[in-house]
């Protein structure tokens, strides 16, 4: 290793512990190191291990979290060691890949490290596993550790895993690592101020970040790295400051979309006499260094990905960051020399952040892991030593869909198909989309199709992938033309034959990716419902808005309104052939909301989506009944109108539910939806209309929700009447949170204690005169009786002189009648 190294070296903190590693290594085979950002972990340790002899004479594998940060990560050591990139050093990611036979160090993007590791379960010829920035807990990460803690307990005991990250919980990381060794380094190279701009209420973050990136323009020297959530953001807040920054400076947008040439530009030295502001996105985090960088402006947002099991839709969500998180950012500003980093959010807020980004193994589609763990003989993921185990929903419809792939057959084991499709290096969705397309002579263009879905950025923007599709096969650089080698090699794979070149439509090969994802217009213009039962839409101005059918291969947002952010326009006629064994015909009752009733019709459905329908025989019976009810679902209990009895014993068991819990059912809005099957559904057969229900029918079925035991307790618990102390049932209030009763006050006189029911709960007492006009509400009644009593006398007598009004109503003969004439 030159000279020039070791000085560089030295100068950065983990030095300091670069010997304990590799002791540790060398001692333990596997080790913890948490180090701050600045400290040069990335580039040294791998470095250091090489040279120190703990790697042995196998291979180096370090693993990043994007290919920005590997690709950095490679050029920088090999620039310490005076070589270029494919020598001693080298990277392999999806579309770019730099090794040699010398290569004794290779960068490696953590999906990648995951196939190297079940291609190969021995990893012959790699000594060391570094896995780099940890605390990202990225699903690909957790995974490769959890194979190569396999690995190591099972065949290659030599083999040494080394974890890493600046901001991580290393005592649960160390004992998932079988009480490895932490090594801590010191902090950062340089000293950073933190400073705080809270934003103001319902401000737009791009105008936020870009008066804060002209401030510190005014009054810091050095280039800015700005953190903003997403693309959008980041193109919004480019457009704002081009207009107000002087010639010297340079906007430099940074996110995965860019081409490689615009992410090496983002992150390069700026020219002589220039300062750079840096728009990016997280994939600045972590595990690469912008040269001249001194203030870090922090959005203190972030967008993560929600997976949906129930849909198979994975949404983005625009959330506060967590301090780890910011923690990082801020690292960025005192990589090369002291910084600043300010926040826009209230200082008083950071205590309150999240610890860390919940792990993505939590909140992903887990098609991809269920393919995997079922080709490593895993049926229950409970056998690797995951951070964090798979959620089982989650993982239950990831296999669910695999066995319609017909990748697992019915006992979870891989299939030959399944094996084909995990040699694909797509999603299993897209990997069955080429296996089919190559039955039909058009594997090629399948793949390109579903290269043009992973790699974002591919053929413009458009939604339209027909569009995008056509535009990338005209596309010119380096990352189109490795993009369609990609697609060759994976067509090859899928099985495509040499006359590979037959009629392509991307809608039908996409029906067979997103099955559940075929959408049919609905009312306005650009409203499509989709197989899966989930809303999504379109702007009226696009191009596709006017298509009866389409096929969504990405949207975002809510669930009843999602937004489209990739389809492709798919012919009824396509449907009805690529999804023949899906779609069916029955005769269906279904409930009108015009009005209020059960129509018959004849349905031809695929699945959510109504394809046809035709006017059947009058509905009768129990369907008619499931009918009425699925109304009800989904329009509210506001269409059935409850007679006086059966609100009243609704409210009377609300109360008893909210004070005394379970058993007593929940009789709430949504409750009774959800119990519609028991006090509804079964008391309404023939009834084909909600204004045939009868008041008689809602009472009695509101009681059978009552077991036997609790029928009894009711009128114990929860009586109608209070029997007051002059003989009269007067009735109880149960319409709000408290039982309320309203009575004149002198049928009270002469009760020394507070009434109370439900084992002591006290009733509210609406007190009134003998107008029937209130005069007083208390919970304490003796305490009425010696306290406020002697005003409300003085002044009922005067209203009242009629009524008796006695100096002692605790010791007085209740009455409702006035005195006695001469009285």
């Amino acid at each position: 290793m030159k000279e020039t190294t070791n000085t560089q070296m030295e100068q950065l903190p983990v030095h300091e512990v670069l010997h304990e590693l590799a002791a540790a290594l060398d001692d333990e085979g596997r080790a913890v190191l948490a180090a701050p950002p600045g400290a040069g972990k990335t580039t040294l340790v791998p470095l250091h291990l090489l040279a120190s002899g703990t790697a042995g004479t196998g291979k180096i594998i370090l693993l990043e979290p994007r290919r920005l940060a590997a690709r950095a990560a490679a050029f920088r050591m090999a620039s310490l060691l005076g070589e270029s990139p494919g020598e001693t050093v080298g990277y392999r990611m999806r579309l770019d890949t730099k090794i040699s036979a010398r290569t004794r160090i290779e960068v490696v993007t953590e999906g990648v490290f995951a196939r190297m590791a079940l291609d190969d379960p021995e990893l012959a010829g790699i000594s060391t596993v570094i896995f780099d920035e940890f605390h990202e807990r990225s699903l690909d990460a957790d995974f490769g550790l959890a194979l190569a803690l396999d690995i190591r307990a099972g065949l290659r005991e030599d083999l040494k895993i080394l974890v890493m990250s600046a901001t991580l919980d290393t005592a649960r990381i160390a004992t998932l690592l079988e009480s490895a060794p932490v090594i801590e380094s010191a902090g950062r190279a340089f000293p950073v101020e933190h400073r705080y701009r809270p934003r103001p209420p319902r401000s737009r973050i791009e105008d936020d970040v870009a008066a804060a990136v002209l401030d510190m323009l005014a009054r810091e020297e050095g280039s800015i790295l700005a953190f903003l959530p997403g693309q959008a953001e980041i193109r919004r807040t480019a457009e704002k400051l081009a207009a107000s920054v002087a010639d010297d400076v340079i906007i430099a947008p940074l996110y995965g979309n860019l081409s490689r040439a615009e992410q090496d530009a983002a992150i390069a030295p700026s020219p002589a006499g220039k300062r750079k502001v840096v728009l990016a996105t997280a994939i600045a985090e972590t595990a690469i260094t912008i040269d001249g960088v001194r203030v870090v402006i922090d959005s203190g947002l972030q967008r993560l990905p929600v997976f949906e099991p129930a849909t198979g839709i994975t949404r983005l969500e625009t959330v506060k960051l967590s301090r780890a998180a910011a923690d990082q950012r801020a690292g960025r500003a005192g990589r090369t020399a002291p910084g600043i980093a300010l926040r826009l959010w209230h200082e008083g807020q950071t205590a309150a952040l999240p610890a860390f980004n919940p792990p993505e193994i939590l909140s992903s589609d887990l098609t991809g892991l269920a393919l995997d763990l079922a080709h490593w003989g895993v049926v229950d993921p409970a056998q690797l030593s995951f951070a964090d185990q798979p959620p089982g929903p989650a993982l239950a419809e990831a296999r669910k869909l695999l066995q319609m792939l017909g990748a697992l057959d019915p006992a979870g084991r891989l299939t030959p198909s399944g094996e084909l499709l995990r040699a694909i290096p797509l999603p299993p969705r897209l990997a069955g989309m080429v296996v089919k397309a190559a039955e039909s002579g058009t594997a090629f263009k399948a793949a390109e199709l579903a290269v043009l879905l992973t790699e974002q950025g591919l053929g413009g923007t458009s939604i339209d992938l027909s569009e995008r599709l056509r535009r990338f096969r005209a596309e010119k650089g380096p990352r189109a033309e490795a993009a369609r080698g990609l697609a060759a090699r994976i067509a090859k794979t899928a099985g495509a034959s040499r006359d590979d070149n037959g009629p392509f439509d991307p809608g039908a090969a996409l029906s067979q990716a997103f099955f559940d994802r075929i959408a049919m217009a609905r009312g306005a213009r650009g409203r499509y419902l989709m197989a899966n039962g989930r809303g999504a839409e379109l702007a009226e101005d696009d191009r596709l808005a006017s298509e009866d059918f389409l096929v969504i291969a990405d949207l975002t947002g809510s669930a009843a309104r999602g937004r489209v952010l990739a389809a492709c326009p798919v012919t009824r006629e396509t449907i009805l052939e690529a999804r023949a064994e899906a779609i069916v015909t029955r005769a269906e009752c279904v409930f009108d909301r015009d009005s209020l009733s059960v129509r018959a019709r004849s349905v031809t459905r695929l699945d959510a989506l109504v394809l046809s329908e035709r006017q059947g025989t009058r509905p009768s019976g129990a369907e008619a009944a499931e009918a009425l009810a699925e109304g009800l679902r989904r329009y509210g209990l506001s269409l059935l109108s409850f007679p006086k009895e059966a609100a009243h014993l609704v409210e009377r068991i609300g109360f008893l539910h909210r004070k005394l819990g379970d058993p007593w059912p929940d009789v709430s809005e949504t409750g009774l939806l959800e119990s519609l099957d028991i006090w509804f559904t079964p008391f309404q057969t023939g009834v084909t209309a909600l204004s045939a229900v009868s008041p008689k029918s809602l009472t009695q079925g509101l009681q059978a929700l009552l077991p036997y035991l609790l029928a009894a307790d009711l009128d114990r618990l929860a009586p109608t009447h209070f029997q007051a102390p002059t003989g009269d049932r007067v009735p109880i209030r149960y319409d709000g949170d408290e039982p309320v009763l309203s009575i004149r006050v002198q049928m009270l006189y002469g009760l020394k204690n507070h009434p109370t029911i439900a084992g002591g709960v006290p009733l509210v007492l609406e007190l009134t005169s003998p107008a029937g006009r209130p005069i007083q509400t208390t919970r304490d009644l003796p305490g009425f009786w010696a306290g406020s009593w002697k005003d409300v006398r003085s002044d009922m007598r005067g209203r009242y002189p009629k009524h008796v009004w006695p100096e002692d109503p605790a010791d007085a003969e209740p009455t409702r009648r006035a005195k006695p004439r001469g009285t």
